[in-house]
């Protein structure tokens, strides 16, 4: 097995190396803009360098990735304000037809020769651990991985980067919350390839910790933790959910034990249309409902964390009421969907509500009295406390997410603003409607895999 684990990996190696042709496309490209920046700044009224960033500057880019990141590297007494101004200007220098997003500050991104451009300010800090604003720390970490990472490691590394995309965990972005790329490389550098770091991966404990600078343990409370190298106060793995470094543990087994090169190749399954969704919900005798709104005009990594904590507030809700949530997702495309899968369908009118027990007097006295002359069944006595039938507030989940009701759970602050400027409710095969937009994510949902 050790040899067709082997075979497979090499096959992957030679697919996923850059040839000479497209590095040096890469750095004509790369060239090109910097060049560009440096004029940009000649303009500016202060000192600056270019810093090419990332994997491209790495070398650990895969064959068919085409992103360039250049960060433009301003004094640390800059401030702020003039920091974004003039990381703008060249930004849009460079990047004519580029368009602004924003991190923690705003930045440039832009496409050039089929490539897609990041140009971002930072500050030129003396250490990593003197950061002043979040992007500020990259630049070590190129340094950092071109000391640490010889010409075997980093081939490994684009092994290990098509794996993850292979399997859905790659990228720290607030959707994926998967591995970064410098995750990644630190990973396969602290375990001497990607051999081991799967073999070690499969019998990962979580929580799981490596320091590889041994700056000494710090205390996060997360899955895996893996201490900067070049600034111990910061955890690299912070973003990587438990949920996607199980995936990572279930692949590298799956690798292991029945080695392939499918397990490289990212697929979406095929989109159901509208009548096999209804299809499915019949065959599941489950009642599936969604709330579907218009999309806030958000950059991703502020939509899905959102999208998420909307998702959480409305489960939460639904199972406090008695309907029984058995799977929840969000999807958003023009539309956003919070869509949940009930076992319950409808409560009865009423519903038990306890007190406290007789003998804690003053607040069994107090709930007695509130009840006594209320139109609830009781109060009666069950074993040793008080105990009335009331009416059930929400008999149907359906009602409880077309009122305004739904607007007192726990939402992001954007989705509660498109929720009150109007959503629909759409119950059981209502919800094959949803197969044109979300086909694929509703065929990922009915036949969910590891």
């Amino acid at each position: 097995m050790s040899d067709e684990v082997d075979a497979v990996i090499e096959r992957v190696r030679d697919r996923v190396t850059p040839d000479d042709e497209e590095r040096s496309e890469l750095q004509a490209v790369a060239a090109q803009l910097r060049e560009r920046a440096e004029d940009a700044i000649a303009e500016l009224p202060v000192e600056a360098r270019v810093v090419q960033v990332g994997s491209t500057a790495r070398g650990t880019w895969t064959a068919g990735d085409r992103d360039v990141d250049l960060f433009v590297s301003f004094p640390s007494d800059l401030d702020r304000e003039r920091l974004e101004e003039y990381g703008l200007d060249v930004g849009h220098a460079v990047l004519p037809d580029g368009h602004e997003e924003y991190a923690e500050h705003p930045y440039v991104k832009g496409t050039v020769e089929g490539y897609d451009v990041d140009l971002v300010p930072c500050y030129d800090v003396a250490d990593a651990t003197k950061i002043q604003s979040a992007v500020d720390r990259t630049p070590f970490h190129t340094r950092y991985l071109d000391a640490h990472l010889d010409a075997d490691l980093t081939s490994d590394v684009r092994v290990c980067k098509q794996f993850m995309k292979g399997i859905g965990v790659y990228g720290s972005d607030l959707r994926t919350e998967g591995f970064s790329g410098y995750l990644t490389e630190l990973l396969v550098f602290e375990h001497g390839g990607f051999r081991a770091l799967v073999e070690a991966a499969a019998d990962w404990s979580p929580p799981v910790h490596f320091d590889p600078e041994d700056h000494g343990r710090a205390t996060f409370d997360d899955p895996l933790v893996v201490i900067d190298p070049t600034d111990p106060g910061r955890n690299v793995a912070a973003v990587l959910s438990a949920r996607q470094l199980a995936r990572f543990q279930h692949y590298a087994r799956e690798l292991l034990a029945d080695p392939r090169d499918a397990l490289f190749e990212r697929s979406d399954p095929e989109p159901i249309d509208a009548t096999t969704v209804r299809e499915r919900i019949a065959e599941r005798g489950t009642t599936p409902v969604a709330l579907v709104f218009d999309a806030p005009d958000l950059v991703d990594d502020q939509l899905w964390p959102q999208l998420a904590r909307s998702l959480d507030g409305v489960t939460d809700a639904l199972d406090r009421l008695g309907f029984d949530v058995l799977r929840a997702a969000a999807f958003a495309d023009a539309r956003a969907v919070l869509f949940v899968e009930l076992a319950v369908a409808e409560r009865p009118t009423i519903e038990r509500h306890e007190g406290p027990p007789v003998h804690v007097r003053g607040h069994a006295e107090g709930f007695y009295e509130k009840y006594a002359d209320s139109d609830a069944t009781g109060p009666y006595i069950d074993d040793d406390r008080y105990v009335v039938e009331r009416d059930r507030e929400w008999t149907a989940a359906a009602a409880f997410l077309d009122s305004d009701a739904v607007l007192d759970v726990a939402l992001g602050t954007h989705v509660e603003s498109a929720l009150e400027a109007g959503s629909e409710v759409l119950v059981d095969d209502e919800i094959g409607t949803l197969a044109a937009e979300f086909g694929v994510e509703l065929a990922r949902y009915f036949d969910p895999n590891p």
